[in-house]
């Protein structure tokens, strides 16, 4: 089973937000907190009529792997692009060193818009990207917040990390 380390990052988010929110806590079984959540995988648009939109159930990503989950408020968002997706791209093979199975990056936005983020970084060989399309990954881990009124509608609340 799927556990949940989650680490929340601090800083910037923090100031802005305000306080620490509850999240998934250690030990906790990401399938069972988030049940009938599923992501879809970056493509492309005929990719995704190929497939009929397909989504992936948690419990098929995680059954029987061990992965590391890391999450970010959006795609082409600065930082994560200079540095985030990067550090976990360039540390691909320590990961798979100590066992890990695959690195995925999850962020509230349709497939399409993650798998031209993807292939921008040149990241899609080493890392899974989903998009968490309707922000219900984020919602049933309480990692959700609404930044409409930035114009920026519902966001993942902070970078986490997850193993």
């Amino acid at each position: 089973m799927a556990s949940a380390l989650a680490r929340r990052a601090r800083g910037s988010a923090a100031v802005l937000w305000g306080a620490a929110r509850g999240f998934a806590s250690v030990g906790s079984d990401i399938v069972s907190v988030a049940p009938g959540v599923s992501l879809q995988k970056a493509r492309s648009w005929d990719e995704g009529v190929a497939t009929k939109f397909s989504t992936t159930p948690l419990k098929d990503i995680f059954y029987g792997k061990k992965v590391v989950i890391f999450g970010l408020p959006g795609a082409y968002t600065g930082v994560c692009s200079q540095a985030h997706v990067p550090s976990y791209k360039n540390n691909i093979d320590k990961l798979k060193a100590k066992g890990i199975d695959s690195v995925i990056c999850v962020a509230v936005n349709d497939p399409y818009v993650l798998n031209g983020w993807a292939e921008k970084l040149q990241a899609k060989d080493a890392i899974e990207f989903y998009g968490d399309f309707d922000g219900s990954f984020h919602k049933s881990l309480d990692l959700e917040i609404d930044l409409s009124a930035a114009l920026l509608g519902h966001r993942s609340h902070s970078r986490f990390k997850m193993l």
